[in-house]
């Protein structure tokens, strides 16, 4: 019997859910940064063994005062993780403070599918922190199926989550095939790479500000063997923003092309030509049309 299903992860920002997926799958499907708001698309990672197949859902943590449009259709992401799925994890962590009446919790009660708490960086665990009166709260908010204290970084706990979502999944077929681990395409890890190492490299808002469009990837051949061709356009809302991604002499955007070459080369297992290019559109965060172009549809 093949048992296989869908699988939602939610939560607030930075609480490590794409780590999460990240040590599901043992692929880096996801930009992991420190900063909040790193994850804008929803995105599917695929476990695949003999017997199960699970397509865990990451999703971009929900933002509670949005001030854009491109933060609006991120929170529409992330509350459609709510409305189906065979079962649903909601990560926190043990920093993390909730009052017990947000909106979050108020949909969490509403879902009939298995709902499992997760309640991560259990490898940052401090004096005052308790797991008995962490468990209490949650468990008088909430009918959890069950609970996990866990470090997606340390992937501590990890084996026992798979092995309880299995244990709750139907019947079913091989929605993918056995070989495919997303649903996401190469020119999309590709501008998710460069963006991550915006978030990196640059300061405030500027992160924030940015959108990274691939206008090209192609796969062809060199002196030294295989090679691919990608160009990078990447996006501000201010020519101030594009003299500081610039940089002095031009200095800031080669560090960033540089860096963001290694990862690129890594993830495809290929040699990699990079060329990036920086362009200015005004205020495209509230921008429909460029919203959309930039794959943001609900």
């Amino acid at each position: 019997m093949h048992k296989s299903g869908f699988v939602n992860i939610i939560g607030n920002p930075n609480v490590g859910k794409s780590t999460l997926v990240n040590a599901l799958i043992g692929d880096k499907l996801s930009v992991i940064s420190s900063k909040p708001q790193t994850t804008r698309h929803r995105i599917l990672g695929i476990y695949n063994d003999e017997e199960h197949q699970i397509i865990f859902s990451d999703s971009p943590g929900i933002i509670h005062d949005p001030k854009y449009a491109l933060q609006q259709k991120m929170n529409s992401f992330a509350f459609s993780s709510f409305e189906d799925g065979d079962v649903l994890l909601f990560v926190t962590d043990i920093f993390e403070k909730y009052e017990g009446d947000e909106k979050v919790i108020r949909l969490l009660k509403n879902v009939e599918a298995p709902k499992f708490l997760l309640i991560n960086k259990i490898d940052q665990e401090y004096d005052d922190y308790s797991r008995v009166e962490s468990l209490a709260f949650w468990s008088e908010l909430i009918d959890f199926k069950d609970h996990f204290f866990i470090s997606a970084r340390e992937k501590t706990g990890i084996d026992l989550i798979i092995n309880a979502i299995k244990a709750e999944l139907p019947e079913g077929p091989e929605y993918f095939p056995k070989d495919q681990w997303t649903d996401k395409t190469e020119r999309f890890f590709a501008s998710e790479i460069i963006r991550s190492h915006i978030l990196k490299l640059y300061k405030q808002e500027i992160p924030y500000s940015c959108e990274v469009n691939i206008d090209a990837f192609k796969e062809g051949e060199s002196r030294g063997g295989p090679i691919i061709n990608i160009s990078a356009q990447i996006y501000v809302e201010r020519a101030t923003q594009k003299a500081i991604i610039i940089g002095k002499n031009g200095d800031a955007i080669k560090k960033l092309g540089t860096e963001a070459r290694k990862d690129l080369e890594e993830f495809f297992q290929s040699k990699v030509f990079l060329q990036t290019n920086v362009s200015v559109k005004e205020d495209w965060r509230n921008n429909e049309r460029l919203l959309k172009s930039f794959g943001y549809t609900e």
